[in-house]
């Protein structure tokens, strides 16, 4: 049964299995939604599912939003690059330092903290399987949030920063805690 729907915006979480990666401190990276993989709604993304909208918003001019946990009145960023490969909906781009989230999310992801990818989008064309799974042929991709808890579990992620990078903050911090402490005096 195929069917063509319209109305209210849907979610995907999806925790990349390659990792989100956050590098010189601002630039995140990695999928946002991998074809062929159940989530926990027993939806399935079939390959060329963001063709279209990623067309039509070329076309227009626009681009997908950056949002903080699918807030949309907290953009944390820009999406400079946002493309289907034969793996999935693959993003890059900056969070912005400037945007008080954003320095936020920048922090929580290179903490560990979260390491979640989620879409937001609305079905164009769907059909269900046998299996009792909703395989999504056509999405209209408005934005991709980074997220506490994305939507397919099995997934592995290791969010981190510029292995070098968060060295150097740890070892700054540290040099800050001992002058605290020997400000401080004996306690």
């Amino acid at each position: 049964m195929q069917w063509k729907m319209q109305g209210a915006p849907e979610r995907k979480f999806h925790q990349p299995e390659a990792g989100l990666v956050l590098a010189e401190g601002h630039v995140v990276s990695g999928y946002a939604s991998l074809f062929g993989k159940r989530d926990q709604g027993g939806d399935v993304v079939q390959p060329g599912a963001y063709a279209q909208s990623l067309k039509r918003l070329a076309g227009a001019g626009r681009a997908v939003k950056m949002l903080w946990q699918h807030d949309p009145a907290q953009p944390i960023g820009v999406w400079d690059e946002v493309r289907e490969d034969a793996q999935g909906l693959w993003v890059k781009g900056r969070i912005l330092a400037q945007v008080d989230k954003g320095r936020e999310a920048a922090a929580l992801l290179t903490a560990g903290a979260i390491d979640g990818l989620s879409i937001g989008y609305r079905t164009v064309r769907a059909e269900r399987d046998g299996k009792g799974q909703r395989l999504l042929q056509e999405l209209e991709l408005w934005e991709v949030s980074l997220v506490t808890f994305p939507m397919l579990p099995e997934a592995r992620v290791a969010a981190k920063a510029n292995t070098l990078e968060a060295d150097v903050w740890r070892s700054l911090a540290q040099v800050f805690d001992e002058a605290r402490r020997a400000w401080a005096g004996p306690a």
